[in-house]
């Protein structure tokens, strides 16, 4: 079923009619398709899951782009970015170009379907706006940091859950809660990640978002844990260049005070609640494994 869902996002770019475009997607790396799966998991048989699959891929896809803008970021899973292969203006109008054809097909579905992903998108806009903001001072508000992660990262997870539950008709408020903690823990592992994985597996450095002004959930419970001369030395830390001695001072003290362990177990607490909310589903609680032990 994903490679139908592959098969439909091609055509829909292929529909732009402007081959430039096309050209410039195949090079993207397209990912795990964690919200086209999740889609097709909660409503298999549902003829329309693969489009809205392709749909919200293409939507994942456009935000990514903008993304990389904002963050000048020159790797994107292992390759290099559009804008830094192509420049900043190039890969702004890919992501839009993707935005507008998912926005276009998406009025085929039920308007509560179509809301509910449009909405997303809304919020996944202002969750990247509250990011660059949070980023120019050290952050210490946990409740701040799990907003802004669930504005950019979860809404369109859960808003793929809820809509997906909806082609299928299951309760959609259920799944909504499901895909709502599956995105919350998905960027929580991937914060984790920046700092626990080497710089070939990230395709970036390591600790790249702390250097960015990102002041992730580890960070914080680091902050909140160390006192005096060490918790000053980690916020003078905040947004610059690490060298090596101060890289491996931050991973001491995270090991010292176990502090991945502890943003583990609390990805892992959202993960449960979201199996909670939609009892024993083989298939959904396998996609929550796939997410918590996942290592890239």
């Amino acid at each position: 079923m994903l490679r139908r869902v592959e098969e439909i996002i091609y055509k829909l770019i292929d529909e732009v009619d402007y081959p430039p475009a096309l050209e410039l997607f195949k090079k993207l790396s397209g990912g795990k398709r964690l919200r086209a799966r999740l889609i097709l998991t909660i409503a298999p048989d549902a003829p329309s899951a693969p489009l809205l699959g392709a749909i919200v891929e293409l939507i994942h896809a456009a935000s990514l782009l903008h993304d990389d803008v904002i963050d000048e970021a020159m790797m994107r899973r292992g390759v290099e970015s559009v804008n830094a292969t192509h420049g900043s203006k190039v890969a702004i109008m890919l992501g839009d170009i993707l935005y507008s054809k998912a926005f276009s097909e998406l009025t085929a579905f039920d308007p509560q379907i179509a809301y509910s992903i449009s909405q997303s998108v809304t919020r996944l806009s202002i969750g990247e706006m509250m990011d660059v903001e949070m980023a120019e001072t050290f952050n210490t508000n946990r409740d701040l940091y799990l907003k802004m992660l669930y504005l950019k990262t979860a809404t369109l997870i859960e808003a793929s859950a809820y809509s997906a539950a909806i082609l299928a008709g299951k309760d959609s408020t259920a799944y909504g809660v499901y895909g709502k903690n599956l995105g919350l823990a998905f960027q929580i592992v991937d914060d984790i990640l920046d700092i626990t994985a080497d710089e070939k597996t990230l395709g970036k450095p390591s600790l790249n978002d702390f250097v960015e002004g990102k002041t992730t959930l580890p960070y914080i419970d680091l902050y909140e844990t160390l006192e005096g001369f060490e918790r000053d030395r980690l916020f003078h830390s905040h947004a610059k260049q690490l060298d090596q001695e101060e890289k491996v001072w931050i991973r001491s003290k995270m090991d010292e005070f176990k502090i991945i362990e502890h943003s583990y177990s609390y990805a892992r607490m959202l993960c449960d609640e979201a199996i909670g909310a939609i009892g024993d589903d083989i298939a959904l609680c396998a996609i929550i494994e796939t997410v918590i032990q996942r290592s890239h």
